[in-house]
C-alpha cells in the first residue's frame, strides 16, 4: 500500500464544508468519488482541516492509502481532469506510510479577508466580508495581542465544538490593511470549530468601537462564548497552509 499526500485548493461557496455528509455535497465526497473513478478503490481521503460550509482553501492537505500503481504525476493529472473547476489538486506525492495529514501537522495558517469601504465589490463578494463602517485598525491590533500564546479559547469556540480541550497555542495573529482590504493572519497548533471566525467577529466589534481593546482579555478569561462578538461569515476565510 502507498500513502499519497495531496495539496488541494477549492472555492467552498457551493459546498457544505470538507467532511462527508448524508444530505449535502462536500469536498471530501467529490474527492473520494473522483479517486474511485481513477483507481476503482473506495478509500477515505483524510484532510488536515475540516473546513466549514462556505470556507475556502489555498493549501488544504489530505492523504489516502492506495494499492494502485498509478504514478504521482498521473494522479495529479487524473484528479484535475475529472474534478469540477472550483476544486484543484496542486500536488500529489507518495509519502511515508506514517504520514497523517491531520495528526502529523505542527500548525495551520488561516487568512480572513474584510472589504472595508463604503460600497461592496461585484468581484470579491464571495471571498471577503463587506463592512461599510470604517474599522479602527490599531485598536484591533491592540486587542489581538491578548489572544497570543497558550490559551483556553472557550469564549471563541462553537457551541457544537466536540474538541476534548479548548486549549490551543496561537502563535500568530497579524492584522494588515492593503488598500480597502483588511487581512487577519492566524497560525496555531490547531483551531477549535469556528474559532477563527469568532475571533475575527470579536475583533471587528473592537474595530467598530463596540468593545474596548482590553475587553478581549476579559472575554478570553471569562470562558463564555456569549460574551464575545458575533461569528464572522464563512466566505471570508481561507485555509492557507498546513505546516509539518
Amino acid at each position: 500500500m502507498r500513502n499519497i499526500k495531496l495539496i488541494i485548493e477549492y472555492d467552498g461557496t457551493n459546498y457544505h464544508g470538507w467532511q462527508r455528509q448524508l444530505n449535502a455535497i462536500t469536498i471530501q465526497e467529490i474527492m473520494e468519488n473522483t479517486l474511485f473513478k481513477i483507481t476503482s478503490e473506495r478509500v477515505p481521503i483524510i484532510s488536515a482541516g475540516r473546513t466549514d460550509a462556505g470556507v475556502h482553501a489555498i493549501g488544504q492537505v489530505a492523504n489516502f492509502m492506495t494499492a494502485s500503481g498509478t504514478e504521482d504525476i498521473s494522479f495529479l493529472k487524473a484528479f484535475n481532469s475529472i474534478l469540477p473547476k472550483d476544486i484543484a489538486v496542486k500536488d500529489a506525492v507518495t509519502v511515508d506510510n506514517s504520514f497523517h495529514s491531520r495528526y502529523s501537522a505542527r500548525s495551520k495558517v488561516y487568512r480572513y479577508s474584510v472589504l472595508n469601504r463604503s460600497y461592496p465589490s461585484s468581484f470579491d463578494y464571495r471571498y471577503s466580508w463587506f463592512i461599510r463602517q470604517s474599522l479602527d485598525l490599531e485598536s484591533m491590533k491592540e486587542a489581538a495581542f491578548f489572544l497570543i500564546g497558550t490559551q483556553d479559547f472557550s469564549s471563541f469556540r462553537s457551541s457544537t465544538c466536540e474538541a476534548k480541550t479548548p486549549v490551543r497555542i496561537l502563535t500568530r495573529l497579524d492584522i494588515e490593511k492593503k488598500g480597502d482590504m483588511i487581512f487577519f493572519h492566524l497560525e496555531a497548533d490547531g483551531f477549535l470549530k469556528q474559532m477563527v471566525r469568532n475571533i475575527v467577529g470579536t475583533l471587528v466589534y473592537v474595530g467598530r468601537g463596540v468593545f474596548e481593546p482590553n475587553a478581549v482579555k476579559k472575554i478570553l478569561e471569562g470562558k463564555n462564548r456569549s460574551a464575545a462578538g458575533s461569528t464572522a461569515p464563512p466566505h471570508g476565510l481561507f485555509l492557507v497552509e498546513v505546516k509539518y
